[in-house]
């Protein structure tokens, strides 16, 4: 009898092995979408497991001489066991079902590791075509699969991806020309393109928006960028452009330089012109050929740094803008942290233009710039782009060692170190024509009822569509240029401010860079004493600490 019962309580710890290995396979199916062999075999045992318990049951109590009520009693404890456990196993199996179907994610990082960029959410929530994505590679990269699979589910239907073995399906590799393992194509609106990758890389959202982007547009913009004044070089080397033009071909951008000194006019198919850090002045004729391409609606932007003339003050005072001699001082400390001086600042308040409007409270470092200034002028709309802290100040001398703010010739920030501004070409045009002044913006009525004819009899629909889509000049000024150098390109959001602004006055997309979340370091310095204190901790005193609570609980019990 003593034999019997001690079986019978091993058989009840048995019992409940069986529904942990059939959840456990459950779970492991469900995560992974793999039910081959692991999560089968797990569920295969667990009912095994639950079978056996209940032939055994039967037999031991065959075995016993309990009375038929005691005997009836723990059947009726077996069943409603049973009935239980189906119950718990039916519910998990339910949610399960429910959770595959309506996935749900919360992204709980710092920096929303695992969330979409907004600029991609708006591409895929307005994809109107299927969009498919191959990756030629043995194995499944899980970085790249977790990546595509949020692109799935934010896209509803019109994104899809699929992994190739060349090995395993080598008609499909040559009808994509595959050469070597790794390599990505996108496919969309019967057209086909790779998705640049180095190697074995797992993808990121920057290319694969970027490949998205562009397989649906039908044009490529033309940025052209000035040199003969001692503007950063676009190539490699400290100083150099070669990261933020690489940048921009990777976006479909047509990347040129550009001498004003040989041609006499900005090229027709310039959709930008950038002037990163001139060092000498421009000839009068080049900037009358740039006052002349704005004019016309086209689109410049100037990077200017500290302690330079490139003699553009009569261009920006048709726009309102002033540079600042002095140079911006960073008096909250912050940048002591990452080995960074006060005359590098360090920024995090942004205007709302779709060239910053997504940034929040994220970071981009300027390496000794200028504030730029800015007033009123009619028929120009400005959008500040970048602010200093508060506690920051405009510093007019540097040659002195120690830096103090002094209120006769500093002045006190916040600071703006960029600027947006957009102008009608009509407008320009006006204040550039006296006659068309006089008579579209008469002084009398008088003058107004000296309007020709044909001006108050134009076409009405022809009318309302030239007011709706006015062709506008666009500008975008700011007080540094090293930020988008070599080296200090991919710090924080120095990239992201780069590109849109390349991007924002080139083209009318509003889907724009999608800089790379950096991981928040949060390591935990100790020094060689607090460490071995947290080794014993760990390896004695919180072990002995729960054997001597065990030990006071079994001797109350006893």
């Amino acid at each position: 009898m003593k034999k019997i019962a001690n079986s019978w309580k091993i058989l009840k710890y048995l019992f409940w092995l069986g529904p942990m290995l059939a959840i456990a396979g459950l779970s492991a199916g469900v995560v992974s979408g793999v039910w081959q062999p692991v999560p089968l075999a797990l569920i295969i045992a667990g009912a095994v497991i639950i079978g056996l318990w209940f032939v055994l049951q039967n037999y031991l109590r065959s075995q016993t001489s309990t009375p038929l009520r005691d005997r009836t009693r723990s059947a009726e404890a077996g069943t409603n066991a049973l009935t239980a456990t189906v119950s718990v196993l039916v519910i998990l199996g339910l949610v399960n079902f429910l959770a595959v179907r309506n996935p749900v994610r919360i992204d709980l990082t710092e920096n929303q590791q695992f969330t979409l960029a907004p600029q991609t959410q708006t591409i895929l929530e307005n994809l109107n075509q299927p969009v498919k994505v191959w990756i030629f590679d043995r194995t499944q990269n899980p970085e790249t699969k977790a990546l595509l699979d949020r692109y799935r589910q934010q896209a509803s239907g019109n994104f899809m991806y699929e992994f190739v073995d060349p090995q395993l399906q080598p008609g499909v590799a040559e009808q994509f020309g595959i050469r070597d393992f790794g390599e990505i194509y996108l496919e969309a609106n019967d057209r086909r393109q790779s998705v640049p990758v180095e190697g074995l890389e797992p993808l990121t959202e920057a290319k694969l928006t970027n490949s998205i982007e562009q397989i649906f547009s039908d044009r490529t913009p033309k940025v052209y960028f000035l040199q003969g004044h001692g503007e950063r070089p676009l190539g490699e080397g400290q100083g150099g452009l070669q990261e933020a033009i690489a940048s921009l071909e990777d976006k479909n951008f047509i990347v040129e330089p550009l001498n004003l000194a040989e041609a006499t006019e900005v090229p027709e198919d310039a959709d930008a012109i950038a002037i990163a850090g001139p060092r000498q002045e421009l000839f009068e004729g080049e900037v009358e050929a740039l006052t002349a391409y704005l004019n016309n609606g086209g689109s410049l932007f100037l990077m200017i740094d500290p302690d330079t003339d490139p003699g553009l003050d009569s261009l920006l005072e048709e726009w309102g803008v002033k540079l600042d001699d002095r140079v911006a001082i960073d008096a909250t400390g912050s940048g002591r942290l990452v080995g960074l001086g006060p005359t590098v600042p360090i920024v995090r308040e942004y205007g709302d233009h779709p060239i910053t409007r997504d940034f929040g409270n994220n970071i981009s470092i300027y390496p000794s710039a200028r504030p730029v200034e800015t007033r009123p002028v009619e028929g120009v709309t400005e959008s500040p782009l970048i602010w200093t802290d508060p506690q920051s100040w405009a510093e007019a001398n540097l040659v002195e060692g120690r830096l103090e703010f002094d209120p006769q010739a500093d002045r006190q920030g916040p600071l703006s170190l960029g600027v947006a501004l957009t102008r009608s070409v009509a407008e320009t045009d006006t204040s550039e024509t006296p006659e068309a002044t006089e008579t579209e913006n008469p002084e009398t009525p008088e003058a107004a009822a000296t309007e020709t004819p044909e001006s108050e009899t134009a076409d009405e629909g022809e009318t309302s569509e030239t007011e709706e889509t006015p062709e506008e000049a666009k500008l975008v000024v700011l007080g540094n240029s090293q930020f988008a150098t070599n080296g200090w390109f991919d710090q924080q959001l120095n990239r992201d401010v780069f590109i849109n602004s390349i991007t924002w006055l080139s083209t009318d997309q509003e889907t724009l860079s999608i800089g790379v979340k950096p991981a928040t370091s949060r390591r935990i310095l100790m020094t060689p004493p607090l460490s071995r204190f947290l080794q014993l901790m760990a390896i004695f005193i919180f072990p002995l600490v729960a054997f001597a609570i065990a030990g006071f609980l079994w001797w109350r019990r006893r």
